[in-house]
């Protein structure tokens, strides 16, 4: 929109009837006004109106409907607070998409505290339709009150509140309001899913969910928030785009609104009764980071966050013959996150099993406690056994591949991306497409057993093939930290690893479990969006801080076993796309140099994102044999096409549903690293097992003929049971 567009805008002026029967637009508003007397009850009503014709339903009316139903109505001054109008006004209202000019955004971002002022003393603020992707959640009410828009549309209207002074005495049709409207534009635009402290006074839906129009009290004031688009009644040339029906059907709701903004002027209008929100289906509880001495339980218990924003974890031991007494730890829903809380469990003991139990702190009639369990990481100097499972390419659909990961012992799971699939710049339909993939029942009874961590690939973070010059990158990453719970989220803006789940760059991490240290890359967020710290010619991938951070993690683990892992595999998919690390060779290969002359042990590359499972060994690329283990996919569809030839490929299968079991085993003379590829039936694909001293550790004496390939021979293939192509 162009910055003066106010008197570009066709804002329109006068009554219904006379605009009709003129059959074309009234004048746009003259730039300035006097400012007029004090508000009293012989003062007619002002409103203050913002409005334009939008690209989706290219048509207008609210200034028209408004003056026909008794308000003086004035453009809003945009260089001016709410609260400091040039003329005293009684009404702030927005037209349906406004939210698609620059100009409205910037408005209430900046003028949120004089908005909020303006309401609290005696005026009302009406926020009609406006599109979720500019901005979903209506960003200027108060602490405490809140309404977020999702991308779902709707044509039926139904009265939740028959007697409040917005919906009585509207015309109703076999139950519904507002019926026998054109289907464009639709009657419900971009509906509100969630809320908090407002009361809803029409909806979509016979059960009163979604809400059509809601109402929040802020001081002496109100503010309604609503998806109709009732405003939209002519289009530019001046043409009604609705049938008369309907078109009074607007001209009655905004006589209705008339004399509700006097009562609120008044002071006699109805106190605000919130409406809670239905109970939503519980997401989880996930247990998250986990070390030997604490833990991290996630959850989106779902219930009004209004009511019920305290949570108790309690916790126990579940070994039968030690202490059993329960402690409890309390947490609190986190609005920012998508209503979702994360509890940290501390004081735990090493290696050991703990059940948890988590409620709300209010009682809640009717709601199942969440619970779940887990096991603590050994201690990093202690030998142990740990089995971490692996995966990419999840299904959003029951799947038994999770229940078999569960039987086969995983103590613990990464999810290496595509998990889920979101391909989306929709914040809203992102949080959606998590909360779909995390309540699969199968998928739900795993996360509450085990420890998971999570990294991201292409369609997690976008789309198909989507890199660092992503424009909406930043709405899937706050979905992606919403509903994970990694020991650190990427870094800050300047540089500093985040902790908290806050809007930052990237998502890497890393973790510890026993003898295994995995490092989460993130070859996505930076890539191309900067030269590469390893040739200025080219543009990077993971970024310089990212880039320093691995090396300094690498540097001081002790880990017997690393994993370097990333969603995107590590070499050339021999396709069109250039999401592999072959398109950044001159950054993988500074990695690999890094790690043979920092003479680090125990590497090796995990990968995922092409529909096929492989094991590539790069000979003693690093000073020792370094292997890549890539898969994939979780779900049901292969790639055949990219079960490409390699000389550094020693086994591969074209297999849907398939993960990776990795057994570290610190208990042995010589440390090994065991990993199988299994299917969902159980079935052994093939198998790798590698000792510490095939990786590299010197404190351990090599076994004899150590050649490029003879971990292989330690494979379930060795007996005729694996496949092998």
């Amino acid at each position: 929109m162009p910055d003066n567009g106010l008197d570009r805008r066709k804002i329109l002026t006068g009554g219904v009837a006379a605009a009709l029967t003129a059959g074309a637009a009234a004048p746009a508003f003259a730039a300035g006004a006097v400012p007029g007397p004090a508000r009293s009850a012989e003062v007619p009503l002002r409103a203050a109106v913002l409005e334009y014709e939008d690209p989706w339903t290219k048509a207008l009316g609210l200034a028209e409907l408004l003056g026909q139903a008794g308000f003086e109505v004035v453009p809003l001054d945009l260089a001016l607070p709410a609260d400091e109008q040039p003329q005293p006004v009684d009404l702030i209202a927005f037209g349906t998409f406004t939210n698609n000019s620059g100009e409205y955004l910037e408005y209430v971002a900046d003028q949120a505290d004089s908005l909020r002022r303006f309401v609290a003393g005696r005026g009302v603020v009406l926020d009609l339709a406006q599109s979720d992707q500019y901005g979903a959640p209506v960003a200027y009410l108060p602490a405490g009150v809140s309404a977020v828009r999702t991308d779902a549309d709707y044509d039926t209207v139904y009265p939740v509140d028959a007697g409040h002074p917005l919906v009585k005495g509207q015309r109703v049709s076999n139950g519904r309001l507002f019926t026998g409207r054109n289907a464009s534009p639709r009657v419900s635009y971009e509906t509100v899913q969630q809320w908090s402290s407002m009361r809803v006074l029409m909806a979509c839906a016979a059960s009163g969910f979604p809400p059509a129009l809601l109402e929040g009290q802020f001081g002496a004031g109100r503010f309604l928030v609503t998806s109709l688009t009732l405003d939209k009644i002519r289009n530019g040339a001046g043409a009604v785009v609705q049938p008369a029906e309907a078109v009074a059907d607007s001209a009655a709701f905004f006589a209705a609104l008339s004399g509700y903004v006097a009562s609120v002027r008044s002071g006699t209008a109805p106190a605000v009764v919130p409406t809670p929100m239905p109970p939503e289906r519980p997401v989880g509880p996930m247990v998250g980071h986990t070390e030997p001495g604490s833990a991290r339980v996630w959850a989106r218990p779902g219930l009004d966050p209004s009511l019920h924003a305290r949570w108790n974890c309690a916790y126990r031991k579940l070994d039968r013959h030690g202490d059993r007494a329960w402690r409890t730890v309390t947490t609190r829903i986190e609005p920012e996150n998508d209503h979702t809380l994360i509890a940290q469990l501390r004081g735990l003991a090493p290696d050991t099993a703990y059940e948890f139990v988590l409620t709300p702190v209010k009682e809640a009639a009717g709601f199942t406690p969440m619970t779940g369990s887990f096991t603590t990481s050994p201690a990093p100097d202690k030998p142990s056994v740990v089995t971490m499972g692996m995966g990419s390419c999840g299904p959003s659909v029951p799947d038994h591949v999770w229940t078999k990961i569960m039987e086969e012992g995983c103590d613990s799971f990464v999810m290496l991306g595509d998990t889920p699939y979101v391909d989306s710049a929709d914040l809203a339909v992102a949080r959606q497409k998590h909360r779909t993939f995390l309540v699969q029942p199968e998928i739900s009874r795993m996360i509450s057993s085990m420890p998971i961590w999570a990294t991201w690939d292409d369609h997690d973070f976008g789309g198909n093939d989507f890199h660092g010059d992503y424009k909406s990158k930043r709405q899937n990453r706050t979905a992606f930290v919403n509903y994970r719970a990694n020991p650190t989220f990427g870094q800050t803006a300047d540089g500093k690893i985040l902790e908290q789940r806050t809007d930052g760059e990237g998502v890497y991490t890393s973790f510890r479990r026993g003898p295994i240290e995995v490092f989460l890359l993130d070859p996505r967020w930076f890539s191309r969006t900067a030269p590469s710290w390893a040739d200025s010619t080219q543009l990077t991938c993971l970024g310089t801080v990212q880039w320093d951070w691995l090396r300094k993690q690498l540097r001081r683990s002790t880990a017997p076993f690393k994993a370097i892992a990333t969603g995107m595999i590590w070499d050339d998919k021999q396709n069109a796309e250039k999401d592999d690390w072959a398109t950044y060779s001159y950054e993988r290969e500074a990695i690999y140099d890094f790690i043979k002359e920092e003479e680090i042990p125990g590497c090796f590359l995990i990968g995922g994102d092409i529909h096929v499972s492989r094991a590539l060994s790069y000979g003693p690329r690093v000073g020792y044999d370094l292997w890549q283990f890539i898969i994939s996919p979780l779900h049901d569809s292969t790639i055949p096409s990219l079960n490409v030839p390699s000389p550094h490929l020693v086994h591969s299968a074209v297999e849907p549903h398939v993960f990776l079991k990795l057994v570290a085993d610190t208990t042995l003379d010589m440390p090994t690293l065991t990993a199988t590829w299994i299917n969902r039936d159980g079935e052994r694909l093939f198998e790798v097992t590698r000792t510490a001293g095939e990786l590299g550790h010197t404190s351990y004496p090599r076994p004899a003929g150590s050649g490029r390939h003879d971990g292989a021979a330690r494979q379930a293939g060795a007996e005729g049971e694996g496949r092998h192509r």
